[in-house]
């Protein structure tokens, strides 16, 4: 525990100490690119969600879609719905977007205010379509709201640490995610 301490701290001296030869500032925000969210998600599917309690609808990891015009992150799923109700499985694809926002028990980036677009499952029997298309939305909102995306890695949080800095305004970008870097409030 006592090297990893050490460890981190010399990582975060020499990079204070070349960012201050270098006459470069300190950094303002944390970029993580549209491919490591990608990855960071990806490594968080499959993921099963129960409908009802006799039904489970599962979803394979999202292509995400940065909108940074509108500061949000669209996703679109593969589902595939099953349960001992149902003779057979269906598949079919679902279309999302949400906003973001930081956790900071565990360091993570999380969806919120999430809105389906989108659920459409093929061949679904048109009693389970209706009950689908006014149930089926809510419940994946809820089930992917707070939804981790990404968990800031140890070199950030110890320079922020360092620095005496916390993740402040989060901004979808064409790049990918910048998070600015603020200075934390001083106790009183």
């Amino acid at each position: 525990m006592l090297r990893r301490r050490f460890l981190l701290s010399s990582l975060v001296s020499t990079t204070l100490l070349s960012t201050a030869c270098s006459g470069k500032s300190l950094p303002r925000h944390v970029i993580v690119s549209a491919e490591k969210l990608q990855q960071a998600v990806a490594q968080r599917f499959p993921r099963p969600y129960p409908v009802a309690g006799l039904l489970q609808l599962q979803l394979q990891a999202p292509q995400l879609q940065l909108l940074s015009q509108v500061d949000l992150i669209k996703a679109q799923f593969t589902a595939h719905l099953s349960g001992p109700v149902l003779k057979q499985g269906y598949d079919g694809r679902m279309e999302a977007d949400f906003g973001l926002r930081y956790e900071a028990s565990d360091r993570t980036v999380r969806a919120q205010r999430v809105k389906v677009h989108s659920l459409a499952l093929d061949g679904l029997p048109p009693a389970l379509t209706e009950m689908l298309n006014t149930y089926g939305s809510s419940i994946a909102e809820q089930a992917l709201g707070d939804m981790v995306l990404y968990q800031m890695q140890a070199k950030d949080t110890a320079l922020m640490d360092a620095l005496d800095m916390q993740p402040g305004l989060m901004r979808v970008t064409t790049q990918g995610l910048e998070i600015a870097l603020d200075r934390k409030p001083q106790a009183r």
